[in-house]
């Protein structure tokens, strides 16, 4: 136990005489079990504690990156066309209560969209109220995620409602 401390203690202050027992020869005592390999380590310059850990640290780190950008990619996209979907559903709202459209008017300019930004979505799903004073379009629809070993399903319900000023 002593020539291994005092192999720790030359080595921390750099005294390479400390390292072969005090003399200027290179001698590894015979010591028991994991000293002998504790003295080669101090020897060569490595820590007994680290065996590999970092790089298992770093390959996890990465792959949690990974995941988290395949899941950006997957669940992004559907943010993005509810959120233009609504814009349009407005849109078409202001102008059905100017030009007078009927319900199925509406209904095939909304669904013509629908189709355009590929939303899982059928004709029937939009439910159009309009008259000469009021117009409203709602929808409700569901997009199915697989992430590898999860299935997400996001519910959107995209709506809008526009008066007319006479």
């Amino acid at each position: 136990m002593k020539i291994r401390e005092a192999a720790i203690r030359g080595k921390q202050r750099g005294n390479r005489r400390a390292l072969a027992g005090g003399r200027g020869e290179r001698r590894v005592a015979v010591a028991e079990g994991g000293e002998r390999r504790a003295l080669e380590a101090v020897r060569l310059g490595v820590r007994c504690g680290e065996r590999g850990s970092g790089k298992i640290k770093a390959i996890i780190v990465t792959a949690i990156i990974v995941f988290a950008f395949y899941a950006a990619i997957k669940i992004v996209p559907p943010y993005a066309a509810e959120y233009q979907l609504a814009d349009k559903i407005q849109e078409q709202a202001r102008f059905a209560v100017v030009n007078h459209f009927t319900d199925e008017q509406i209904r095939d300019n909304v669904y013509k969209v629908v189709q355009d930004l590929e939303i899982p979505a059928k004709k029937e799903d939009i439910k159009v109220m309009a008259s000469s004073q009021i117009v409203k379009i709602s929808m409700d629809y569901t997009v199915p995620i697989d992430l590898l070993s999860y299935h997400l399903d996001l519910h959107f319900t995209p709506s809008s409602e526009n008066r007319s000023l006479f």
